[in-house]
């Protein structure tokens, strides 16, 4: 498909240019010739299966209905603002610092963006300290926070519990602490004590990241999920994802490819070129926990000379940082996102402290699950629900 070219709505017959020359090209040819049940290379198009109506969507009729619904719903745009319209006002001259798993996530980068806009329309200070993406970077980082006596800290893309000391000091310090990807449930935490974990619902993500390879397969697919184990959040996100894939009898998973994020750009190239040399054109759809494995898989892609609109067509199950947006609005090795709204969620974040602050309860608000294409993202580089600046900015008397 060429830049700039419409498509047909999700579920739709649709048609694409075959794969330029090169290892994919002749696969998809042999397969398509021999009519494989995983060989997808004319995405979305409607191949017979023997013994199935010629008419109808192959793999699993009942569960691509479902994921074509789901998906549509995701798609739409036009959703309004749901999130909190009433707290206290905003409590000035705090300080707050940013506790980061590590700033090459750029989900972690983004909320801090968030963050700091937030935070500047309050009246408050915001510090980073970077883990650097180890154990022990992370740490150290947590523990040096702590020792600021900041008003609060942002645990951002890591699990507490890896920092159960700090965080127990930062208890009896009284210094509330709020999340981002910290666990996998929005809302407050008893155990990790979290005043908020700030977070879209990630069964939701996940489901609607599987659903989207099974409605634009209609059913036919063989996939690779990437994720980071080390991460809790991811991986309960990765496995909800091969989950929900195994509900169509005519998705398999190829490969469950466990790479850290700290490990992505080193090791993702190396794992996409061996992915591609073992599976070839039964390769048709891929799944990852965060965009950054499509950023890191690109070269690999361009170098067997697997086209950029796909095969095979991947799906980032977040964050929707920039880079992912621009990778999907160029259809370069990426098709869709299931982005987190994260400057909203940086302002969320600012205003869970305040209510921390204020001794009211967490807002636990998680935004709705949106799925981002070139279709209808209309060249926008992000995704954040509307009217939540001036949503925020009522609250806090702002």
């Amino acid at each position: 498909m060429n830049p700039g070219t419409a498509r047909p709505a999700t579920g739709a017959p649709r048609r694409h240019p075959g794969p330029r020359p090169g290892r994919f090209a002749r696969c998809a040819a042999a397969l398509l010739a021999t009519v494989s049940v995983l060989a997808g290379c004319e995405r979305g198009s409607a191949r017979h299966v023997p013994g199935e109506p010629a008419s109808g969507p192959s793999g699993c009729p009942a569960a691509y209905d479902t994921a074509r619904t789901a998906v549509a719903r995701a798609e739409r745009t036009d959703v309004p603002w749901n999130g909190p319209t009433t707290g206290p006002p905003a409590v000035s001259g705090k300080s707050l610092v940013y506790v980061a798993q590590t700033m090459t996530n750029p989900g972690v980068a983004g909320a801090l963006q968030g963050v700091r806009q937030a935070a500047r329309v309050v009246g408050w200070n915001v510090r980073v300290i970077d883990g650097g993406g180890t154990p022990a970077g992370i740490q150290a980082a947590m523990g040096q926070a702590v020792a600021l006596r900041p008003a609060g800290v942002v645990v951002a893309g890591f699990d507490p519990g890896t920092t159960s000391q700090q965080v127990a000091r930062a208890t009896a310090l009284h210094i509330p602490l709020v999340g981002w990807h910290a666990v996998a449930a929005p809302g407050p935490s008893r155990r990790p004590p979290l005043f908020s974990n700030v977070t879209t619902h990630v069964r939701d993500v996940a489901r609607v990241s599987a659903r989207w390879i099974i409605a634009d397969a209609r059913g036919r697919a063989g996939a690779v999920v990437f994720t980071d184990d080390s991460i809790p959040f991811a991986r309960t996100k990765s496995r909800l994802i091969t989950a929900e894939l195994a509900t169509c009898r005519g998705v398999r998973v190829l490969a469950y490819e466990n790479i850290p994020i700290p490990d992505a750009s080193a090791r993702t190239p190396r794992e996409t070129a061996a992915l591609m040399s073992r599976f070839g054109g039964r390769w048709t759809h891929s799944v990852a926990i965060n965009d950054l494995y499509f950023a890191d898989a690109a070269p690999a892609f361009r170098a067997a000379g697997a086209p950029g609109a796909g095969p095979p067509y991947n799906i980032g199950a977040g964050d929707g940082d920039p880079s992912a947006f621009q990778r999907i609005n160029s259809r370069q090795y990426q098709s869709a996102t299931v982005p987190e709204p994260l400057s909203q969620q940086g302002w969320q974040i600012v205003d869970e402290f305040n209510r921390a602050f204020s001794h009211a309860p967490a807002s636990g608000y998680a935004a709705p699950v949106h799925v981002s294409t070139a279709e209808n993202s209309h060249g926008a580089h992000t995704w954040e629900p509307t009217g939540y600046q001036e949503a925020y900015r009522k609250i806090w008397r702002r």
